[in-house]
């Protein structure tokens, strides 16, 4: 069968590998869609993950059919469609350095237990919907750490993937006021699609002034100047005025979360923050969030499918990765299987 592999430095290539055999604990699963992660783009450009540099299977966010179950294996039946923790593999993460990966025909379960690495999920949600399961985790887990209450506003910087599932979680949570910011117009239009009740163009506006408009006036004693009410802050877009942006506009007591990748070190002015009590956390993965995201996406799988951006048969694997790559290009791209 077809498998796309990272074989050297910035090189991405068919290769041709043995369809999984299947034992009595093992399920194999037909891969129907695989979503393209920022991720990919770092295990191409360094040539692979140890200790399979040179030859590491990509695809690490999939959905796929049971295609296979072993006699041993009960909860599951062929036809079923399913989610996929992709970290609860025994053979390795699943397209991160694992020995198989999603950008495949086909995918083995070793000692498959359903509700540890499969979820089932209803055959009307389309693939590549259900594709994004793993990335909207992991912006669950943003949302999670960053402790929201029913009523808290919220700020989210980027309006990509991460952002916009970010959104979703938020309003689940019980936000009554999310405001996104971004520079790219059509992902703010976006935005507001899927639920944003307002999104600022950091481009053209002021957005510590539109955000006291919007949030009110977060000043105090402690902490003067132009302060916006905002509640909670997420930074979904890694750029490095952001940090420093929201530090010299939070009010006292409200909190920052990091879930983008920042490739270069970011200064911050602790003394000059002191005063707010900010509480930064990070987030990275999902360690609790992989099927409890699930259920949301069920119920709203319509506003979900607003974040893909683009649809690339897995013929065109290949072209699907470069497209991820390429700044400015696409959204959210997903390899569909049909």
């Amino acid at each position: 069968m077809k498998a796309v592999y990272v074989t050297g430095p910035n090189t991405n290539e068919w290769v041709e590998v043995d369809r999984p055999a299947v034992g009595p604990h093992d399920v194999l699963l037909k891969i129907k869609a695989c979503g393209i992660c920022g991720s990919d783009a770092m295990y191409s450009q360094i040539g692979g993950i140890p200790p399979r540099q040179g030859a590491t299977p990509l695809g690490h966010e999939p959905a796929a059919e049971v295609a296979e179950v072993g006699a041993d294996v009960d909860g599951l039946a062929v036809g079923d469609h399913v989610v996929i923790d992709t970290m609860a593999f025994t053979d390795g993460l699943l397209g991160s350095g694992g020995a198989q990966g999603a950008l495949s025909e086909y995918v083995v379960v070793r000692d498959a237990e359903p509700g540890r690495q499969l979820k089932v999920i209803p055959k009307d949600i389309p693939w590549e919907v259900a594709a994004l399961n793993e990335p909207m985790a992991v912006a669950l887990h943003a949302v999670n750490r960053t402790e929201p209450r029913p009523g808290d506003k919220v700020v989210i910087f980027g309006a990509g993937p991460i952002g916009l599932g970010a959104l979703l979680g938020y309003r689940r949570r019980g936000a009554s006021h999310i405001v996104v910011v971004d520079l790219i117009p059509s992902r703010l239009e976006k935005a507001l699609q899927i639920g944003a009740d307002a999104v600022i163009n950091s481009a053209d506006e002021d957005v510590a002034a539109r955000l006291v408009e919007l949030h009110g006036d977060g000043s105090s004693m402690m902490v003067r100047g132009v302060r916006s009410g905002t509640d909670i802050f997420l930074d979904a877009a890694g750029a490095p005025v952001i940090p420093a942006t929201v530090a010299g506009i939070a009010k006292q007591g409200a909190t920052l979360g990091i879930v983008a990748v920042h490739k270069k070190p970011v200064e911050l002015d602790f003394g000059s923050i002191l005063t707010t009590e900010l509480t930064i956390v990070f987030a990275m993965g999902y360690p609790t969030e992989i099927f409890e995201v699930t259920e949301d996406i069920i119920e709203n799988w319509q506003k979900y499918a607003l974040i893909i951006s683009d649809k690339l048969p897995f013929d065109r694997a290949l072209d699907a990765l470069a497209l991820a790559q390429t700044p400015g290009a696409a959204d959210k791209v997903v390899v569909t299987f049909e």
